[in-house]
């Protein structure tokens, strides 16, 4: 079976983070594959250099040009199934694709919430012309289910998966790094926070902030790490979490290092990781942070109490309630050995049910269920 991912621009981000990690295991696991994109992108040399062919298709002249392009390369090279990531990919293949039979799958890895009109014109449109929707969570199976009405046998949940493999830091790699608390000039003993994430709507990074003040107000010394970009299109998100630190005298104890990349590392020598979403799909920092086997804190918010098994997991604690947040965190302290037993039954778990190997596995019985 060929199978052809489509994909927008090659930036940086959650989708494009596990397509990579999905072309880097495909010969081994089995999948025939090629990569068709538009845009590049600060990721495209680790995607080229991943095993799967890559080919890039953009705009020229006009979209039907487009579209008689990515009919001939899918014929050319014997396609037989197509899976977009976006539900624009998925309906530009619907159109290239009339008359051939190869059937196209789309993954939604995003709610519907900030759409533009056009946008949900074409969501709604395809997502009910797709051969099958792959859907990252049970929660937001439910949520396109009954808004548009699906058909329940065409709808199916494949969480993501994750390379752990990048996790298993040897020893002679963390001795030789410089530490965080040596990079941030930081006494050794400094209680190191974090949380991952890009300045996104699907986040929540002011309601952290809001914690670090009670925690400041509690007396509790630590210093915390925003790790992830400011979204252009967005810069308030970053900016008012920036300028709320000034104004609360926090801003020494909290750092703003932009996007990395060695989160790995950065995860590995946090004492806890915190996380606060508005509406996360899944939640792959979450996952990668118990991977780690650091306690972990996140909001109630549907998807992260399915990902963490109702809380066994990881902390859950009040979606936007920084005293809440505050009141499980110094139980935390109070308890640290309890809670680093938690982490590392953590780890365990998400590196069984959260493996890309098992996310490979899931989509190609998805695959053969159109066979």
């Amino acid at each position: 079976m060929r199978i052809a991912y489509l994909l927008g621009s090659l930036n940086r981000g959650g989708t494009e983070t596990l397509l990579l990690d999905v072309f880097r295991n495909a010969h081994q696991n089995g999948l025939e594959a090629i990569g068709v994109y538009r845009k590049t992108g600060t990721l495209e040399q680790d995607f080229l250099q991943s095993g799967v062919p890559l080919f890039k298709l953009s705009f020229q002249k006009n979209v039907l040009g487009y579209l008689f392009r990515l009919r001939k390369l899918f014929i050319d090279k014997q396609i037989e199934l197509i899976h977009a990531q976006q539900p624009l990919d998925a309906l530009y293949a619907w159109l290239a694709c009339m008359g051939t039979g190869i059937q196209i799958i789309l993954t939604l890895h995003g709610y519907d919430y900030n759409n533009t009109k056009l946008a949900n014109k074409i969501l709604s449109f395809i997502i009910k012309r797709t051969s099958i929707n792959i859907f990252v969570s049970d929660t937001q199976r439910e949520y396109y289910q009954q808004k548009y009405t699906l058909k329940s046998q065409k709808q199916r949940v494949v969480y993501n998966g994750i390379s752990f493999d990048k996790f298993n830091i040897p020893d002679s790699i963390l001795n030789t790094n410089k530490s965080l608390r040596d990079e941030l000039k930081l006494a050794h003993d400094t209680l190191l926070l974090g949380t991952v994430g890009n300045f996104v709507s699907v986040r929540d990074q002011l309601t952290l902030c809001r914690f670090l003040k009670k925690l400041s107000d509690a007396n509790i010394k630590f210093h915390f790490l925003f790790v992830g970009k400011r979204d252009e299109s967005n810069p308030y998100l970053y900016n008012d979490c920036v300028d709320y630190c000034q104004l609360n005298g926090l801003s020494e104890l909290v750092s703003f290092l932009g996007s990395r990349n060695d989160v790995p590392v950065i995860l590995s020598q946090l004492d806890a990781f915190v996380y606060a979403t508005d509406h996360d799909t899944f939640g792959i920092a979450v996952v990668e942070a118990m991977a780690v086997g650091i306690p972990v804190f996140v909001n109630d918010w549907g998807v992260m109490t399915e990902i963490t098994e109702q809380g066994k997991y990881a902390t859950l604690y009040k979606t936007k309630d920084p005293g809440d947040l505050l009141r499980h965190f110094l139980l935390f302290l109070q308890n640290r050995t309890i809670y680093k037993s938690k982490a590392i039954d953590a780890a365990r778990f998400v590196r069984d049910t959260y493996s890309i190997e098992k996310h490979i596995q899931n989509l190609k019985k998805v695959y053969n269920s159109l066979m």
